[in-house]
């Protein structure tokens, strides 16, 4: 090789060595292997060489330009890899500390309170039974023995949609579970034990109503069915979702068109504080009673044969009781603040109170 093909790979080399970065390294690529770099100028003087001197040069050359191009390349690589390093040491995490705090979803009251339950019933061999929220009239009225011109069943209260197409049966919105009390006897034999939780709908909206809310129904047919298996099973649910084994429960008679007797039930509750179980006040909760002999006879059972309870319970009035909530409207703003405040975690079990 030529002296001056040797000093420009001794300087190509000391020059890529010297090269900290990639600006500095192509700099060095440029200047050698570039259009303008000083190899391909050599390369272009071969044209006015003659052809023995061009094959020996051109040789010469295309032999540099093999081992400067390997050379290039390698030092490169170096580069990057250095690059990658260094980029790696600065980002290492070290993973023996605690994670950084993130929010965490919160289960809805409601959502919470339905758990429960279906836990607390449960336990008393209650099963959970579903049914649509658009109803048949029959359904959600003429079969709980409500008549034509009961109020519920006015425009006021009542959200009416158009009827079904074929049949002409009205249909509505339906305004309480009972229909799934109704679609359970009319699909299963008795006995029976179901507890209906789910949305209604009704015309009202104050900071006690609201259009769309929650009910939990219940319903129990079987044989030999009293009044005393009524008061023993919602004493024992009130008793156990507000976590006192002494609270008081009182049945006072009332009425009700798919209920006879018709009780509504209340518990101990003090009006000045608002505290559960203390005072000598008294303060409704729900409705309740023995099923009445023309809803089983609607129904396909026998009312001399087959007895049975239901009952009914507004899901946000006890969750506002239990939680001390005083707006029914701050259920449905979804305003995480106040989730965060009133809601529980998805990873706690819906569990009984202690000791009960």
């Amino acid at each position: 090789m030529s002296d001056d093909l040797e000093i420009l790979r001794q300087e190509t080399l000391a020059a890529l060595a010297g090269a900290g970065d990639r600006r500095e390294w192509d700099a060095v690529r440029v200047g050698t292997l570039g259009k303008s770099g000083r190899l391909t100028g050599l390369l272009k003087e071969l044209g006015r060489m003659s052809p023995e001197e061009r094959k020996l040069r051109g040789g010469a050359l295309n032999r540099l330009r093999d081992d400067l191009s390997r050379a290039i390349e390698e030092r490169g690589a170096e580069i990057e890899a250095a690059i990658l390093n260094a980029r790696l040491a600065s980002e290492r995490v070290d993973v023996t500390l605690p994670v950084r705090p993130e929010s965490q979803g919160m289960i809805h009251p409601i959502s919470r309170t339905m758990e429960e339950m279906a836990a607390i019933f449960g336990a008393m061999g209650f099963k959970v039974a579903e049914g649509p929220d658009i109803e048949t009239d029959w359904h959600n009225f003429s079969a709980l023995n409500t008549p034509d011109h009961h109020p519920a069943r006015t425009d006021q209260d009542t959200f009416y949609l158009p009827a079904e197409a074929g049949s002409g049966r009205e249909r509505v919105l339906r305004t309480q579970t009972s229909g799934v009390q109704i679609r359970t006897m009319l699909g299963q034999e008795p006995p029976i034990r179901i507890i209906a939780p789910g949305r209604t709908y009704r015309a009202d909206h104050d900071a006690t109503h609201s259009p769309m809310f929650h009910q939990c129904e219940g319903l129990v047919i079987d044989r030999g069915i009293t009044l005393a298996h009524l008061k023993g099973c919602l004493t024992d649910f009130l008793r156990a979702y507000f976590g006192q084994p002494s609270l008081p429960v009182r049945f006072r008679a009332s009425y009700f068109p798919f209920t006879e007797p018709s009780m509504e039930v209340d518990i101990g509750w003090s009006r000045k504080t608002g505290e559960i179980g203390g005072g000598g006040d008294w303060l409704e909760v729900l409705g309740s009673g023995m099923v009445h002999p023309r809803v089983l006879a609607n129904c396909g059972l026998d009312p001399r044969e087959w007895q049975g309870f239901a009952f009914g319970m507004g899901i946000e009035r006890l969750t506002m009781l239990r939680h001390g909530i005083p707006d029914l409207r701050s259920f449905y703003e979804s305003d995480v603040r106040w989730l965060r405040h009133y809601g529980t975690s998805p990873l706690s079990p819906a569990l009984l109170h202690e000791g009960l």
